[in-house]
């Protein structure tokens, strides 16, 4: 039987557990654990990587404690910009959508963008536009409302700035979600969702919804979806320079995410991390980070929900 795997994470950063009640990382972990079953069934019972990804990111996005779908923090204005991005690694296709507003799951309107649209990357009142056209329910701002994040929102207001996914200044996180998967067809796919920064203004964009950056996947290589300072990993191309370095120096997975995660990046002040599979189900879960909400499943039995370093 042909190995098949996944691997997700729920954002990066400085995630201490000193700063951690047992009931809090007892629901992060629930919510991983959630995901990382919905897209391994998928794996196991013979379906894609990418219907396994989409999944998985789904219910991440369905849950409030991670910054995308539900639980997006808020921008400037008091609303919510989402970007997300998709891609299958058998036809490098791919879609992304930037600045959504107001989906329940913007990765879910990606597949679309990729299937349907003809084109890559939508943004904007067009990308909500079409999520329209495809059918997809329109939410509320009620439904992104959770406590948290509006405090988060009020504190970056009240000191005019824009700030990463954190509730105080000793534990800042990067949150963005995202997944991996290798089928049992040998195909890799990457999805990465997120609901960008507090308090962002100008129709911000981070590396999430860009392929190559934040999100990549290509069956001869790799699948990653990266989480982290996006102007960095923008700035750093982090997906395809790690497919890159396997393509054309013939690195393994574990040594291009080193290079990348914890010295390219390193260099120019890059915090976050990755989480990447190749096409033999390797898995790697890399960042430079204090921490990073991650959860990897195998066929060859590997199986972790992890938070700390």
């Amino acid at each position: 039987m042909s190995t098949f795997s996944i691997a997700i994470h729920g954002g990066a950063g400085t995630i201490l557990r000193s700063s951690m009640t047992p009931e809090l990382q007892q629901q992060y972990e629930q919510g991983l654990q959630a995901a990382i079953d919905k897209g391994y069934a998928i794996l196991e019972t013979g379906g894609s990587a990418v219907d396994a990804v989409e999944a998985a990111v789904s219910s991440l996005e369905d849950f409030p404690l991670f910054n995308a779908g539900r639980g997006s923090v808020f921008n400037n204005k008091g609303g919510h910009e989402m970007d997300a991005a998709i891609m299958d690694g058998r036809t490098l296709e791919a879609g992304a959508v930037a600045g959504i507003s107001h989906v329940k799951n913007p990765v879910q309107v990606c597949r679309a963008v990729m299937e349907n649209s003809g084109h890559v990357m939508l943004a904007g009142a067009g990308a909500d536009e079409f999520a329209k056209t495809q059918g997809f329910e329109q939410m509320s701002d009620d439904y992104y409302y959770t406590e948290q994040r509006y405090k988060q929102w009020q504190e970056a207001m009240k000191e005019g700035v824009v700030q990463l996914d954190h509730t105080d200044k000793e534990s800042k996180k990067f949150g963005t979600v995202g997944a991996v998967a290798l089928d049992k067809d040998g195909n890799l796919a990457a999805a990465t969702s997120t609901g960008g920064l507090t308090n962002k203004k100008f129709g911000r964009i981070g590396d999430s919804p860009i392929p190559g950056a934040g999100t990549y996947a290509n069956n001869d290589t790799c699948a990653i979806s990266c989480t982290g300072v996006g102007e960095l990993f923008i700035r750093r191309v982090v997906a395809y320079d790690i497919s890159c370095l396997m393509e054309y120096k013939g690195l393994s997975l574990r040594e291009a995410c080193d290079i990348v995660v914890q010295d390219k990046l390193v260099k120019i002040g890059g915090e976050g991390g990755l989480v990447a599979l190749d096409k033999h189900g390797n898995i790697e879960m890399a960042f430079n980070s204090e921490g990073m909400y991650r959860a990897c499943k195998s066929s060859d039995g590997r199986s972790e929900v992890l938070i700390y370093r």
